[in-house]
Order: C-alpha cells, then sequence, then structure tokens
C-alpha cells in the first residue's frame, strides 16, 4: 500500500493554526468533512478522540500518525497537516509535533490498515523527507515529497 493510495494534494493542509491536541482533533474531523460529505464530524471526531485514548499516536521526531476505523467509510482516507507552530501531543518522546498524517480507515475493509500505518510512518521515519516537508511552499510540493519513491 503506498500514500498515494489515500492522499490528495487537496488533502493536505500547510501551516495549520492549532493550539492543542484537542483542537487538532476537532480541526481534523471538521477538515476531513469539508473533503468527503458523506463524512459526519462528529463521528470522526469521536472515532480520532477513542483511538487517542488507547494512547498516543504521537510517534516522535515531531510526527504524529492518528488513525481510526469509521462507520461507511468505503476507503481509506488520508489528511496530511504541517502545523504552524508546534503543539503538545502526549508523543512518546515527549516533544511537541508539527507533522501529521491523518489516517481514517473503513470500518468493514479486507485489507489490513497495519499496512497503510507501516507505509506513512515508513516515510516519517526518513529525517531527509520530515525536514522536506517542513519547508515546502506548496500542497503540490508537500503531495510530490511525501508520494515519491
Amino acid at each position: 500500500m503506498d500514500i498515494a493510495d489515500f492522499l490528495t494534494p487537496d488533502r493536505i493542509v500547510l501551516d495549520a493554526k492549532l493550539r492543542d491536541k484537542s483542537q487538532f482533533v476537532t480541526e481534523t474531523a471538521r477538515l476531513f468533512a469539508s473533503l468527503d460529505p458523506a463524512l459526519q464530524p462528529a463521528s470522526v471526531e469521536t472515532a480520532l478522540r477513542a483511538r487517542e485514548r488507547l494512547g498516543s499516536t504521537g510517534l516522535g521526531g515531531g510526527f504524529a500518525l492518528p488513525h481510526a476505523r469509521i462507520e461507511g467509510l468505503e476507503e481509506y482516507a488520508g489528511l496530511f497537516l504541517r502545523l504552524a507552530k508546534p503543539i503538545d501531543f502526549d508523543a512518546i518522546d515527549g516533544k511537541p509535533i508539527d507533522l501529521a498524517f491523518v489516517l481514517l480507515i473503513p470500518f468493514e475493509t479486507t485489507t489490513p490498515h497495519v499496512a497503510a500505518l507501516a507505509a506513512i510512518s515508513r516515510k516519517f521515519r526518513d529525517a531527509a523527507l520530515a525536514a522536506k516537508l517542513r519547508k515546502v511552499g506548496t500542497q503540490t510540493a508537500a503531495y510530490e515529497a511525501l508520494t515519491a519513491e
């Protein structure tokens, strides 16, 4: 599975102004719903909050990978955010995050979501890619960086 399977250039937000993790989750749910009218912001927000209660998806190195299963979702949906300033996300390294990839997973899927999460986390373990994403100026440049082989 590749990031291009669930990310499009219009699902990239650069320099999002968010003050904390709670606002991050609320705004992410709103953004998904604005891009896909079939998604209800309240159900996306509830699912993301429930997943975070199980343990933070802040993976360290300034990166978070929030994800949740969504009832009625037909296919995987991704959203990349670069934050205007880092926020606390209860990351495993105790440092704030400024990059996040949010993945919504169909509740009923034959494709294991572990493959999608692995494809994303592999990308963000690359320090050069993370540095590039922190500097790109356009959604298209970010998309090209995220989907390059």
